[in-house]
């Protein structure tokens, strides 16, 4: 009897715990070099046993998660070599950032100008960011409620003579001017994907209000082959993702070490503990309440959540999650209007984050805070947060500016960047997660949830049993 695909992750996680307790019954019987040598090889068998069952399941899943296991143990068996693959995840992420300005251009405007109306689109503008609001305003609160009552900075020893480094928090109308791009190429270059998507939106306004039928056509034609391409693209690079996921974890564990998590043990369960609970009791009750079949949710998004989870950076997810969110039943041009705006105001893992981070670096330094700086702080952080490209630690530079300006030391930020790679792995998967459950969210507000794929749709049209069973927006 064959296995369901969903359980390839399960079986490599089982193939770890029992590794971990092959370890701790060789140290016991073994202590010394000996046991040393014993575990280098069992671990490596295990590998191998996890190469195999990789090859046998041709999962990309699968792949990502056994290059996983693979990259650590080569990050601490094989530190030197872990430290010289770092280029081979530098070159899979500016691989998935050359797809990224051409797909957002492309499915944004064939979104806008070619499946909807302009209310539409200003329809689906304010559903997201009043949604986004209410969801990252619930993470800012469950950040501040968790570093409050761990007090995971209270008694931190901090390093003598601190290292003077200032940061520059934006202003609010600073944010404002940073959102519009004064040149598209420059905003390519620099991966500002806010400023890409308010180009794409205007272009695609200003084609819909095109009234030369030829004319209009030619240019959707052209966005329109332009996103299948990418996706295309995506898909190719995709194949790479095993080899660059495995590459980034091997870098982690050789550059910090497997101890990393002894000094800042606290902080680290402080955070995931609390992105959990952002999860259970915000994330969980929203696809609840909204019948979003949970299960087939998680199986869609295994695939991005996972190369967020390793690359840290949620832009190297984007693609897969647009893909994924679409197979799953969200209309594409949900899904290209959704997912990149909240990748500027929907980040809810960097929001926990950053609101848990900031009343850590006073705790540490001794200050105490008062409930009203502390919702004052996070508010700014809310604030200047916002158009942030979805890069890795990119919030550490946020931090320092909102560090600088409420006049903390940054001392303690350089103990979290100690482990900020481990803690930007869970808050980067939270992000990726939140913005694909809003294109579900949306979609369900729109009434368009679980819709047929476009391509698709004259072939189901075609069968009337199945058209009677589908929504009447499909129908007409």
């Amino acid at each position: 009897m064959s296995l369901p695909k969903s359980s390839g992750v399960l079986i490599l996680l089982a193939v770890s715990a029992s590794q971990a307790a092959i370890f701790i019954v060789i140290n016991l019987l073994f202590p010394g070099t000996v046991g040393d040598s014993l575990m280098l090889i069992s671990r490596w068998i295990g590998l191998v046993a996890v190469v195999g069952y990789c090859l046998k399941k041709s999962s990309l899943t699968t792949w990502i998660f056994g290059s996983m296991l693979i990259g650590t143990a080569i990050g601490t068996d094989f530190p030197e070599v872990a430290m010289n693959l770092k280029v081979v995840s530098q070159l899979f992420l500016k691989l998935i950032k050359t797809v990224i300005a051409p797909l957002l251009f492309g499915t944004l405007v064939v979104g806008i100008a070619g499946h909807s109306n302009l209310k539409q689109v200003g329809r689906m503008g304010w559903k997201s960011l009043l949604y986004f609001e209410v969801v990252t305003t619930l993470a800012l609160l469950i950040g501040l409620l968790a570093i409050n009552i761990s007090q995971a900075g209270v008694g931190i020893e901090l390093p003598v003579g601190e290292v003077p480094l200032q940061g520059t928090a934006r202003t609010w109308q600073e944010v404002i001017l940073h959102i519009f791009p004064e040149n598209i190429a420059k905003s390519v270059v620099e991966g500002e994907i806010l400023q890409i998507v308010i180009f794409s939106i205007l272009f695609g306004i200003g084609l819909a209000l095109v009234k030369d039928g030829k004319k209009k056509q030619v240019m959707l034609s052209f966005t329109e082959s332009l996103s299948e391409v990418m996706f295309n693209f995506t898909r190719i690079i995709m194949y790479f993702a095993p080899f660059g996921v495995g590459a980034a974890i091997a870098y982690t564990v050789g550059e910090m070490g497997l101890g990393i998590l002894v000094n800042l043990f606290h902080l680290l369960v402080t955070l995931y503990v609390a992105l959990l609970a952002f999860l259970v009791l915000v994330l969980l009750p929203i696809a609840l309440l909204l019948k979003i079949p949970v299960i087939k949710f998680l199986k869609a998004i295994s695939e991005p959540v996972s190369i967020a989870f390793a690359t840290t950076s949620s832009e190297a997810a984007l693609p897969k999650a647009m893909e994924a969110m679409e197979k799953f039943g969200v209309p594409r041009k949900i899904v290209a209007f959704v997912i990149p705006t909240g990748y500027s105001f929907n980040l809810d893992g960097t929001t926990l984050y950053l609101a848990l981070a900031s009343i850590f670096v006073a705790q540490a330094a001794g200050i105490q805070l008062s409930i009203a700086d502390q919702l004052l702080m996070v508010l700014t952080l809310m604030l200047t947060s916002k158009g942030v490209a979805g890069i890795p630690r990119a919030s550490l530079i946020i931090l320092m500016g909102t560090a600088a300006s409420f006049n903390l030391p940054m001392a303690p930020i350089f103990l979290i960047l100690a482990i900020d790679e481990l803690m930007d792995m869970a808050r980067t998967s939270v992000n990726v997660i939140g913005n694909c459950l809003a294109t579900c969210v949306i979609a369900k507000w729109e009434g368009e949830f679980g819709l047929p794929p476009e391509e698709n749709l004259e072939l189901i049209e075609s069968e009337v049993v199945v058209v009677q069973e589908l929504p009447q927006s499909v129908k007409n």
